[in-house]
């Protein structure tokens, strides 16, 4: 799979751990940044590089660090058509992808340690949109969003 993976300063030892997990585990990473050199941008950058590797289909699902997940989430949130979801373990992490086919996860390198980052990681990867009753629920979700762009 081909995952595209950014984070701001703050998350950036994580994100290093968790590419090279994905690498080990036969994963193709598209690393946007920030990559140690220089001043880091706002998460928002990353998060919306991330978003548009998702949504050009360049990528197959995305994972975005910062100190907490919940800002670089919003951000990522904001690109038509993308569904990120912060999560702090993998029950959650699991369940946003068969239930709101989530496309990018987010998690904080100040909320959580790299194993469970790992653990929520793999959860989120190895689960599927289940369709049926989820599916009525998406095309909701996509209503509102559609109606929110023409406003």
């Amino acid at each position: 799979m081909k995952i595209a993976i950014g984070s701001d300063s703050s998350g950036h030892g994580l994100k290093d751990a968790v590419a090279a997990h994905l690498r080990e585990g036969g994963h193709e990473i598209i690393d946007v940044g920030w990559d140690g050199a220089g001043e880091a941008e706002y998460s928002a950058h990353y998060a919306k590089q991330v978003a548009h590797l998702i949504r050009d289909e360049a990528a197959d699902r995305g994972v975005l660090i910062c100190g907490t997940g919940i800002g670089i989430s919003i951000s990522a949130n904001k690109v038509r058509g993308i569904r990120a979801a912060v999560c702090s373990e993998p029950f959650t992490a699991k369940h946003t992808r068969e239930h709101n086919g989530s496309q990018i996860i987010a998690f904080g390198a100040f909320v959580v340690a790299p194993e469970m980052a790992f653990a929520i990681t793999d959860a989120f990867l190895g689960a599927e949109f289940k369709g049926g009753i989820y599916q009525e629920r998406f095309e909701i979700i996509a209503g509102i969003e559609a109606e929110e762009a023409r406003v």
